[in-house]
């Protein structure tokens, strides 16, 4: 059994390391993965380039298949006998993706620069310029070598001072091109190429992605540099918001914040003719519903307001005709159903445009029957989920295997029907009665199933586990084979934020504070995903960070999002889980770049400056001497709320001189409370507000929520 640790809110911030440094000292990628892959294509390209951690290219995974499928790679190395060592490697900044790789030998290092680029006369195209450059001696001569791991046959041939290398014969399609003859040997599983050992310390490749033969793009050989700036202009004129929205964020939250609006849009891809948000490049390449839903709020928040809506519209296209909506998470992930309704609900706050909600109307009815139909065809069958009156029992997913007695399937649907059910009579529209009616029968029903559900936990408190008391595995003779108490936890967390199906200080929310708790290591909860032993699922974090800020656990919140962050690679990506530091069991699993984690990282950064949190709106509720730290600005633009966009700006007024908030508000409905903090750090108390009424009720400073634009200040 590992040695958990179980820590009081009040001291966790003590225990970030960096607590109040700046954010790039506190941030630094220490719990990286060891190994990682990164995408440098472009937006919404097909063609969905990866380079690994030591600068090899990796090509034809196919959806299904195992995360290290890749039927071509393509690695750089020297000849001579030492053994290459990663130095390091880095993008030339959060929104350009060019990526630098170095790699150590005694006497030189190679650095790798690998880019893409898609000329009109061209076409897409992989390029990788290899230099060697001395270490210890003035000069150094080197044989560059280029691994093909493939199982088809290779050819290699001169076409003129190039070399042309081609699958199959002399008239295979081309694999890539170089600037230098190469010679090619078999090695085991492949094929190295090898130039000579001229006096010259530069090579290039190129590797088409379009099908393009050697003469449409044999120019561009000539001429590295000027490709590398070309692509470098069009990164560096990629704008990551959309519309009206910005942001500025200090430091470390800014690089990420723009690393992950790249991120998402190199994911992005055009199906059946509509742009769909994808999860990743690889092992996830399509839709996912309850993913899609996190990637559509952050793709709003980022302004990509159509494409978001193309996504909600490639959701909904897949619904069935009997109502139910399934895609990645397979037929028995009843949960979607819910999910589809509650981004329905969300798309429409954000927008502020309830034209495509009304007119899903009878999609929403259909979906409502589907789930209310699913429950009452499970009512005889002999299982808990029966006995209880909720829906059947289902595939938990996040480490729950298998169709089983569980609570993910009915939490999330709880919450979808909840969602539609609120919209609707807000905005005063007829025909969704049925989602009120059957999300007040399966409330009753849930919440007196999970009062006797409740475990007791080694470390002396009461949780809610996701499988249910009746299923064997919990009897298992070995304590390995039994679940881990914290699998499966994600489904609970977004129940609680940001499906508000529970209060704050209820049981099951108290019992998933400390269950989080108590399973933290290296700052996150550990061990709740598919990894159950010496692993962790690396964005499950912020889902937790996301519940600890709603509920006010500032220093937990700040201390998991923190974690969160550095288990990114440091090209700001990250796996979907991957082993504890000093694991001998755990591996790696999912896709890389993972795009909800993206997506978790930017919604956190709004909900930092503001949090909706039902009919409240909260600002600053993220923020404290941490944050503050580096005496810089945070500033967002027209950034969407069900309450209308807000706009807000947080500024130093000079050395110990305290700090101003300005607000605006536009057009929308008005909260029923505005919040601020009385302090936002511990020598930073509340000043003054202007252009609002307010007055103070504990730690809280309530503004006057018709106000529409106000400033308020803290005072050093």
């Amino acid at each position: 059994m590992h040695r958990r640790r179980f820590l009081q809110s009040a001291g966790a911030a003590a225990m970030l390391p960096g607590a109040t440094q700046d954010l790039s000292s506190a941030i630094d990628f220490r719990y990286s993965p060891l190994a990682w892959q990164t995408a440098f294509c472009f937006p919404d390209d097909p063609y969905k380039s990866l380079v690994g951690e030591r600068g090899d290219l990796r090509y034809g995974h196919t959806r299904g298949k195992p995360l290290h499928y890749f039927p071509v790679t393509v690695e750089f190395s020297a000849g001579g006998m030492e053994a290459d060592r990663l130095s390091r490697q880095r993008l030339e900044a959060p929104g350009v993706p060019i990526v630098h790789t170095r790699i150590d030998r005694p006497e030189a290092y190679l650095e790798l620069t690998t880019f893409a680029t898609n000329r009109a006369e061209e076409g897409r195209v992989d390029n990788v310029i290899l230099e060697v450059r001395p270490r210890t001696r003035p000069r150094v001569r080197a044989v560059p070598l280029v691994t093909v791991r493939t199982r088809q046959e290779l050819w290699a041939g001169p076409a003129g001072p190039a070399t042309a290398v081609r699958f199959d014969n002399e008239k295979g399609p081309l694999l890539l091109a170089a600037d230098a003859r190469l010679s090619r040997s078999e090695t085991t599983g492949g094929y190295v190429l090898a130039a000579a050992g001229e006096d010259r310390a530069r090579w290039f490749f190129r590797l088409p992605q379009q099908g393009q033969d050697f003469e449409k793009i044999k120019a561009g050989l000539a001429e590295p540099d000027r490709l590398l700036a070309e692509a470098r202009e069009h990164w560096r004129a990629w704008q990551p918001f959309g519309g009206k929205v910005a942001w500025k964020l200090p430091g470390r939250f800014d690089e990420f914040l723009i690393a992950c609006a790249r991120n998402i849009q190199q994911a992005r891809e055009l199906r059946d003719g509509k742009l769909t948000f994808q999860v990743g490049p690889t092992v996830y390449r399509g839709l996912w519903v309850v993913d899609g839903h996190f990637i559509l709020e952050a793709a709003r928040y980022l302004g990509y307001d159509a494409e978001a809506h193309q996504g909600l519209e490639a959701t909904w296209a897949r619904q069935e005709a009997d109502g139910g909506i399934f895609a990645g998470g397979g037929r028995e992930h009843w949960k979607d159903t819910g999910i589809a309704m509650f981004t329905l609900a969300r798309q429409a706050e954000l927008s502020q445009d309830w034209t495509y909600f009304r007119k899903m109307q009878p999609e929403v009815a259909r979906a409502v029957g589907f789930l209310k139909s699913l429950r009452d065809k499970g009512r005889g069958e002999a299982n808990a989920n029966a006995r209880y009156g909720l829906l059947p029992p289902g595939f938990g997913d996040g480490g729950l295997p298998g169709v089983r007695s569980e609570f993910t399937n009915t939490l999330w649907v709880l919450a979808g029907l909840n969602a539609v059910a609120d919209a609707a009579e807000r905005h005063k529209l007829p025909g969704f009665e049925a989602a009120r009616e059957l999300h007040g029968e399966l409330r009753a029903a849930c919440f007196a199933a999970m009062r006797l559900e409740m475990r007791r936990h080694p470390a002396g408190f009461s949780y809610l586990p996701m499988l249910m008391k009746e299923d064997p595995q919990w009897e298992a003779a070995g304590e390995w084979e039994r679940p881990r108490p914290q699998v499966a936890q994600w489904a609970l967390s977004h129940a609680i934020y940001p499906g508000l199906v529970f209060e704050k200080d209820d049981p099951v929310v108290k019992g998933h504070f400390a269950l989080m708790q108590a399973a933290t290591q290296e700052e996150v909860p550990a061990e709740t995903g598919w990894l159950p032993h010496e692993g962790l699922w690396t964005y499950n974090a912020p889902f937790v960070a996301h519940v600890y800020l709603w509920a006010g656990l500032t220093d937990w919140a700040r201390r998991t999002f923190t974690g969160f962050l550095n288990h990114a690679s440091p090209l700001y990506c990250w796996r979907e889980e991957q082993p504890l530091r000093g694991s001998l069991f755990a591996g790696y699993v999912g896709d890389m770049p993972h795009n909800w984690a993206s997506a978790e990282c930017v919604l956190y950064l709004r909900h930092l400056l503001a949090l909706e949190d039902g009919a409240a709106l909260r600002l600053l509720a993220g923020l404290g001497e941490f944050e503050l730290a580096p005496a810089a600005p945070y500033t967002l633009a027209e950034s969407p709320t069900r309450f209308g966009r807000v706009s807000l700006a947080l500024e130093p007024l000079g050395p110990k001189a305290g700090w101003r908030l300005q607000f605006q508000r536009a057009a929308g409905p008005a909260p029923a409370s505005v919040q601020l903090p009385a302090s936002l750090a511990p020598r930073l108390r509340f000043a003054a507000v202007s252009g609002a009424q307010f007055k103070q009720e504990g730690p809280l400073i309530l503004i006057d929520p018709a106000a529409r634009a106000w400033s308020a200040v803290w005072g050093a």
